[in-house]
């Protein structure tokens, strides 16, 4: 604050000691020592009532910033929103799900498909089993012997 040097507070000291006198000197200094303590104290309280201040409408002002800045964002967001709806973006993007959508209905219709193909092939199967059980048994009628299902196969039983 005051650049005072050492030898300044000597002489300062030396006069105080002259006009005070020694007697009253001990208290004089007890008394300026409290006075500049409850400057500095005052001094420090000012400081830090001017810093929360300062912080206050620091705050104040980054407050309201924050919210301009979510309005900004939100203002952008609907925008962007309204150019893709209004565009050709928004005309894709609703061909992709109506692709979508028929993919999930082709791949049921393909479902079902595999599931009717194998049923027809079992049912095939039961008939094609059912045919050759019945042609045994009009061979067992008849009397006569039923051919080889392979032509190449030997028949040992002739």
């Amino acid at each position: 604050m005051f650049d005072v040097g050492f030898w300044e507070l000597a002489i300062i000291a030396v006069i105080a000691l002259l006009v005070i006198g020694p007697e009253r000197l001990p208290k004089a200094a007890r008394t300026a020592g409290l006075w500049v303590g409850r400057a500095r104290r005052m001094v420090t309280d000012v400081k830090a009532d001017i810093d929360r201040e300062i912080r206050e409408g620091d705050l104040a002002e980054l407050k309201k910033a924050g919210e301009e800045l979510k309005k900004t964002q939100s203002a952008v967001e609907s925008a962007g929103a309204q150019i893709i709806e209004d565009s050709e973006l928004g005309e894709l993007k609703k061909t992709g799900e109506e692709l979508k959508a028929a993919k999930g209905e082709f791949e049921t219709v393909g479902e079902e498909l595999k599931t009717a193909k194998s049923e027809a092939e079992s049912f095939g199967t039961n008939l094609a089993d059912s045919d050759s059980m019945n042609s045994v048994g009009e061979s067992i009628e008849s009397g006569t012997p039923t051919p080889p299902a392979d032509p190449n196969e030997n028949n040992t039983s002739r």
